[in-house]
């Protein structure tokens, strides 16, 4: 089963699972966590990790997946933070998106850097790049 934390894609990777007819056999639920406020409140990500860090940070972004796992009934758990854009800034340009991918043996992180390449494209691609993460985990 898999559950999905998201902020910058705002519910597509949940989204692009349940336009598969049958996904409810592999699909437990969706977060969506727009807020540093719903991250904490509904993922548990504490405070200090978001003040620290950024919410764009791998950090957060484990934080959202481990929480995602723990308050669900999924195996794996992926999780988005990023700027879709427009905007970003020196340190964290537009096009910047943290994934976190958590299961019962750990949780990877990793950055992707898309480039400015439009809000619509960055939210597709990191719907793309979540939705392989989440299968090549199931596939390990």
């Amino acid at each position: 089963m898999l559950a999905t934390a998201e902020s910058c894609t705002g519910g597509l990777i949940a989204g692009a699972v349940t336009d598969v007819a049958g996904s409810s056999t592999v699909f437990d639920r969706g977060f969506v966590t727009y807020s540093n406020r719903a991250k904490t409140q509904m993922l548990g990500v504490p405070p200090e990790v978001i003040s620290t860090h950024g919410a764009v940070s791998e950090q957060v972004a484990e934080a959202m997946a481990r929480g995602a796992l723990a308050r669900s009934d999924a195996q794996i758990a992926v999780s988005v933070t990023g700027i879709a854009g427009p905007g970003g800034s020196e340190h964290k340009p537009e096009g910047r998106v943290c994934f976190g991918l958590a299961t019962s043996a750990g949780c990877h992180t990793e950055t992707v850097d898309f480039g400015a390449l439009g809000r619509a494209e960055v939210r597709a691609r990191t719907v793309a790049h979540a939705l392989a993460l989440v299968e090549q985990a199931a596939l390990s």
